[in-house]
Formats: C-alpha cells, structure tokens, sequence
C-alpha cells in the first residue's frame, strides 16, 4: 500500500520551489510530489503488543522519522510504532546506503584562548612570601593586597670569581611583574659590562649607563609596566649604591641609619620642576602627589606610556666600606611608608651586632611583620647585608 502527501508547512517535503503550498492541495498526484511508503511496515504480532522500534526502515531512505504515536481511533487494539521511509520515486533503490544522523563534533578550545592577555598564575611561592637566608646577606618579601606579589631581588656573589665582590638589588614591579623581573635578571650584567669597559674612577657614569641600558632594552622588549630600583655594588672595599624611584638603601653606622639615597617622587621640588619644564604636571590625587595624575614616583625601569617624564637615570653614591658601617638595609617602600630608617637600623642591629650568631634573616621578617602590623598593603621587600664579610 502506499500513497502521496504533501505537507503544507515543511520546505523539505514542498513539491514546489515556493516555501509553502496551499492547504487545499493536500493530495498531490504531480510526479515531483514525494512519496510517504509504508511498503515494509510489519503488522504487530498480536493486540497486546506493539512493533519493537528496531523494525527495519527502507534501504533507500536517507533519514529515520520516528512517529511518536498512532493518531487516536485509528486502532482500538494496539498502538504502533513504525519506522517510515521518505524517498523520491526516482531514487528508490535497494542498494543504496541508510546515512544515520551523528552526534555533533567536540569542539576543542584551547585554554589559552580564554586568558584574554591577563597574565597566568603565579607559583605560590611567589604570590605569598620569599625567603632567603645565605651567608653575609637575607631576604624576605611578602605579598601584599595585590593578587600576586610584583616585587623581586637579585644577589649575585663571587662576581669574576673575587669573593669580596657582590651585587644586590631590590626591585619594586608596578603595572604588573614584566619591569621587576627584567631589572632583577639584566642589570647585574648591564652594570658590570660598563665598569669593565671604564676606569675605576668613572663608577657612577658606568652605572648610570648600565640602568640606562637596561631600560632601553626593556623597552624594546615591547613589555609593559614599570620597576624602581635600588642596588649595591661591592667592588674592591667600595660600596656603590644607586636607585631609580622610591626604593631606598639605609646603612648602620656605629647604630646611627644614615639613608645613602633619596626617593624619586613628583612631591620632591626638583622632580616636580624637571616634569613641568618638560610639558608634565604633577598633582594630589587623595593624598598623594602623582605624575599625570597617575604614578606616585618619577624615576624608574619602564613605565613607557609616561617615558617623557620617568627618566630611568639613577642617583649614585659611593663610600669605602670601614669598619664602622655595620650592615646595609635595602628595602621597597613597603616598609619605608611604615618603618623609620632609625626604627629599622635598631631592630636590625639587635639581632645583627654584638651577637656571636647574627640572625639578618630574623631581622629582615621583623621589619616586614612590624609594616604589616602597621597598615602596609603593599608588597613589602627587605634585604640585609653583613658588610663585615666585604672589609
């Protein structure tokens, strides 16, 4: 049995190329018209059973239709579940194959896609704290209110195989880690390539090119974010100590602090006078005195969005290390904000000086405890070094 119908409603099954057909002609006896066959629907076994759903659809049928239920009436008995087959008149033929719909593809979209250039986790060690405790110097950084800690620190000792040379640095991320690290791993170098290539009386100038260096190569780099600096250079019984931005470099003399740099920041009258002659303003914006109403310091690695104004040329000192200087503190200004130069020269001397074992690494955890304790969200970073192990 088999007979023709045409759906009024459904593009697939229209015999026109209109998208509707008019509902009058629901019998359709045109030869593009397609065919509904019933030709191998099976009878059911009995009245209290139906068709299993596995009866077998025509081999020419490209698609399997499923019908839900038998309209009501059509069977008093038993309700049938059949298999129907739609095919054209011309296509029908017994070899062809029964395609089957598939589940769709996974797609794979890969993680990185959905960072969005924000930059990935860091480890937990550095999100948390830092700790250093080597012979002659101590370090310990910790976290602040930032999701992750943008502070960093370089020691390299031994340097040119001399044991009496070193080089430290304290290094103070803003914008991100990007600045901080690259500081923390080139300057070292950068610095060291220009003392080799001058005199010895030439030191400042050799550093001053070395941060400069550093800077342009950073900027190359096309990274952002910006990093102030503070080092200490020990090198035949001279200490050479220079900074770029807020970090600061404090020294025991005796128990007195004597601070060996001065902080760069838009609140400091020539700073200020140096931006404005060169076309910037400075401003209070709640409290606290920015360049362009945006960074609170005016030197620094980086920081290429406000290059015209933050100069990475450092401010250099230079003194012969006597028996007199005790230990030297270099330190982000999460702890200066929080901790007098005298405060932290007398808790780090009681745990330093006149003691048969030294703890600088205590010391350093102390005056980062006390910031803490005293308000600072920002990260804090504190290293000490013994300056007896370079007479």
């Amino acid at each position: 049995m088999s007979c023709s119908v045409a759906v009024s409603n459904s593009p697939v099954f229209s015999p026109s190329s209109s998208l509707f057909c008019n509902k009058t002609s629901i019998i359709c006896s045109s030869p593009e018209a397609l065919t509904l066959s019933l030709a191998h629907l099976k009878p059911p076994p009995s009245s209290s059973s139906s068709v299993s759903s596995s009866t077998p659809s025509s081999p020419s049928s490209p698609f399997r239709l499923r019908l839900p239920k038998p309209l009501t009436g059509l069977s008093n008995s038993s309700s049938v579940s059949t298999l129907a087959t739609l095919s054209s008149p011309s296509s029908i033929s017994p070899t062809n194959t029964v395609l089957k719909r598939k589940r769709p593809m996974k797609l794979d979209i890969p993680v990185a896609s959905l960072n969005f250039g924000v930059p990935a986790t860091p480890l937990p060690s550095e999100r948390d704290v830092v700790e250093v405790e080597e012979d002659g110097f101590s370090v310990f950084c910790k976290r602040g209110r930032r999701e992750y800690m943008e502070d960093r620190y370089s020691a390299f000792v031994d340097l040119q195989g001399e044991h009496k040379q070193a080089f430290f640095g304290i290094f103070d991320g803003h914008g991100g880690t990007k600045a901080a690290e690259f500081a923390a791993e080139k300057l070292e170098k950068n610095i060291l390539d220009e003392v080799l290539r001058r005199d010895e009386d030439e030191i400042e100038e050799a550093v001053r090119n070395g941060y400069l260096n550093t800077d342009s190569a950073f900027l190359k780099e096309d990274l952002h974010g910006g990093s102030c600096c503070v080092t200490a250079l020990i090198k035949k019984g001279n200490l050479v100590v220079s900074n770029a931005g807020d970090c600061r470099a404090v020294i025991s003399r005796e128990g007195t602090a004597e601070a060996l740099t001065s902080d760069h920041r838009p609140s400091r009258e020539d700073e200020k006078d140096r931006i404005e002659t060169l076309g910037g303003y400075v401003d209070l914006c709640r409290g606290v005195w920015r360049l362009q109403g945006s960074l609170a310091v005016s030197r620094g690695i980086g920081d290429r969005h406000l290059k015209q104004w933050v100069i990475a040329e450092p401010e250099t000192k230079v003194l012969r290390i006597e028996p007199e200087y005790e230990f030297l503190i270099l330190a982000s200004d999460g702890l200066w904000d929080k901790v007098s130069n005298q405060e932290a020269v007398n808790i780090a001397r009681s745990l330093c000086v006149g003691n048969d074992r030294p703890e600088p690494f205590l010391a350093c955890k102390k005056l980062v405890d006390l910031s803490v304790s005293r308000g600072s969200l920002d990260d804090t970073s504190v290293m000490l070094i013994l300056l007896d192990h370079y007479i």
